[in-house]
């Protein structure tokens, strides 16, 4: 007869919890940072005129949203490592993308004690992502409307 292990939860979701919302702050960096870069282009005239003047602009846009994905992984990376479930960070951070992105390889198990960490992030990216795709998604619809605005006219 196998014995299930006890896996707490109060403690992990406490962590996780402050882990959740320091990645928020971060998107919501990575989003600011992206309508600036919208606002600018569109006051110096380079938004919305065509698509090689748009394209930068998307790029740079899904960048700092790939940069503030990465920087989030490695939050959780960090954390995975300070409570002692891996000791080394490229191992925390290949484990941390792999629950993320909720790919869920699970080559790699963390202990009863922070298993519950594996969910909460896994939650955690998949929302991030969802606003990752509606800013994106915003931006480019933006930029369309911009630049046919005048056909309407």
């Amino acid at each position: 007869m196998t014995q299930t292990p006890r896996i707490p939860i109060l403690f992990p979701l406490a962590v996780g919890a402050v882990v959740i919302l320091c990645t928020i702050f971060i998107h919501a960096v990575s989003a600011v940072m992206s309508v600036n870069l919208l606002r600018r282009e569109r006051r110096l005239g380079h938004a919305g005129r065509s698509f090689w003047s748009d394209f930068p602009i998307v790029v740079l846009a899904m960048l700092a949203t790939l940069a503030a994905h990465l920087i989030e992984i490695a939050l959780w990376a960090e954390v995975f490592v300070l409570c002692g479930e891996f000791p080394y960070f490229g191992t925390a951070y290949y484990h941390s993308a792999v629950n993320y992105t909720t790919l869920g390889y699970g080559d790699l198990v963390m202990t009863p004690h922070w298993r519950f960490l594996g969910p909460l992030e896994a939650a955690n990216g998949m929302l991030l992502f969802g606003v990752s795709t509606a800013m994106v998604f915003a931006l480019i619809q933006w930029l369309i409307e911009a630049r046919f605005a005048d056909l309407r006219e």
